[in-house]
Order: structure tokens, then C-alpha cells, then sequence
């Protein structure tokens, strides 16, 4: 029986998967934007160590969000992964590796020593923990990957898939594209929920009628619906897949 420290490091269908998708996403060429990220190549120890705790198991719901952001992602390695969330819940804290990317002034790269808050990571993280109390719970049911692993940054800001020029997203799309239908394939999700319209519209042209495909609205702070009442979003578009509330003590 492998133990829980092997399942981390052996070479799973998800490791395959974001390996390539880490290569041909550094393959890729820009000129839209000054600085781009790739934290699947530089914050690679905790991804992988993402992927071997919670990235194997199948007919689950795959949560799909668009990309890192600066305070998230780009800094853990973990999908919208706030640093106080992924070491305070996750219990995952890993060095960076040796090849970071250049990095622009405004977003440096400071790995679990970054302290700035991810409002979007935060907010999805914590309504998580608030939901299901331990992450092996809430990873029972879901999964969360996103569909584009590269942080864009252009004139001092962070940017966006949706902004870069219509050869530079040809090219992004049909990478990320790949790497989807990849995932689907290894992990027979129950449904797809977008999360954000980017991802939902990503979803919905990759996977055709494979599978379900579902919005949630995104968690960011820049979201007036989110800032509202971003928890009773969550709680709606995920109903059939959540367990009943426990009754108050």
C-alpha cells in the first residue's frame, strides 16, 4: 500500500499533465505583455505537492479558473492560493525553485514570505474551510485547476488572457486547451463549473456535450456582486454537489 508521501511524488496522469503544460506555456512568445509568470516552473514543489494530495481522484467537480493572480498563484503555486491559506490550511509552505522568471518592480515573486492579501484565493479558500473544516473534505467532492497557468503583467498591470492580442490568445488557447481536455480525460469530473465567464466560455468550447458545464461568478474583490454576497453565489451554483449544512452548536 503506497503511502501518502509516495502518492506526492510519484509521476501521476495530473504531474504529466502540468508538466507539459508548463513547457509549451514557456514555449510560448509576447509582445502585449512586459513580464509574464509561470509558476508552474518556479513554485513547481508545492504544485506538485498540490496534484499528489488532491489531483487523482475522479467523478469529482472541477472548479476551472482563468489564471494566477500576483498574490495568489504566482507567489504558492496553488490555484488561487493566498498564502496565509495555503500554510495555514493546506499546511503547504515550499521553497521556489531557481528559475524565476524577470520580475516587474510592482509584483515581485517572494513565494511564502509574500504578505499581501489574494482576495480572490482568500475568499474562495475560506469559504471552503468555512464549508467543509478540513481541505481532504472539500477535495472528496472538488477539484480546482486553472485553465491557463501564466501570470501577465503590461504597464505596471496585471492583465488579463482576455487582453492580449488575437494571435498571442490563438496561441494560449490551443495550449490550454489541450491541457483541459487532458484533465478530463484523467479525471472524469461529474460536471465543470467556470468559474468567471472566461472559464465557463473555455469549458463550454472544449468540452462540447462531454460534460456538464456550469458559472459561478468570480470571487475577485473587483466584483460588486462578489463583494456582496459571494458565499450564498457559491452556496447556489454548487447546491448539487454540497453536503448539508451541519446544525449549528
Amino acid at each position: 500500500m503506497k503511502s501518502a508521501r509516495d502518492n506526492m511524488t510519484r509521476r501521476t496522469a495530473m504531474h504529466r499533465i502540468a508538466t507539459r503544460l508548463a513547457r509549451d506555456a514557456a514555449a510560448l512568445r509576447w509582445r502585449t505583455p512586459s513580464h509574464v509568470y509561470n509558476p508552474l516552473i518556479y513554485a513547481w514543489p508545492a504544485h506538485r505537492e498540490y496534484l499528489g494530495r488532491y489531483g487523482e481522484r475522479r467523478g469529482r467537480v472541477l472548479l476551472l479558473g482563468m489564471n494566477p493572480g500576483p498574490w495568489g498563484m504566482a507567489q504558492t503555486g496553488v490555484p488561487f492560493g493566498d498564502v496565509a491559506m495555503v500554510r495555514e490550511w493546506f499546511k503547504i509552505e515550499s521553497r521556489l525553485g531557481r528559475r524565476l522568471p524577470k520580475q516587474h518592480r510592482k509584483y515581485p515573486i517572494l513565494g511564502m514570505a509574500c504578505h499581501r492579501y489574494e482576495g480572490s484565493g482568500s475568499r474562495l479558500w475560506r469559504w471552503a474551510q468555512q464549508r467543509f473544516r478540513t481541505p481532504e473534505d472539500f477535495f472528496a467532492r472538488f477539484f480546482v485547476w486553472n485553465y491557463c497557468p501564466l501570470l501577465f503583467i503590461g504597464d505596471g498591470h496585471n492583465l488579463t488572457p482576455e487582453h492580449l492580442s488575437r494571435g498571442e490568445a490563438a496561441a494560449l488557447t490551443a495550449v490550454c486547451d489541450r491541457a483541459l481536455a487532458a484533465v478530463v480525460r484523467a479525471l472524469q469530473p461529474a460536471a465543470v463549473v467556470g468559474i468567471g465567464r472566461y472559464a465557463e466560455r473555455r469549458a463550454q468550447e472544449v468540452l462540447g456535450e462531454q460534460v456538464e458545464v456550469r458559472y459561478l461568478p468570480h470571487p475577485s474583490p473587483a466584483s460588486p456582486a462578489a463583494n456582496r454576497h459571494w458565499p450564498v453565489l457559491a452556496e447556489r451554483a454548487l447546491k448539487p454537489w454540497l453536503p448539508p449544512r451541519r446544525p449549528s452548536r
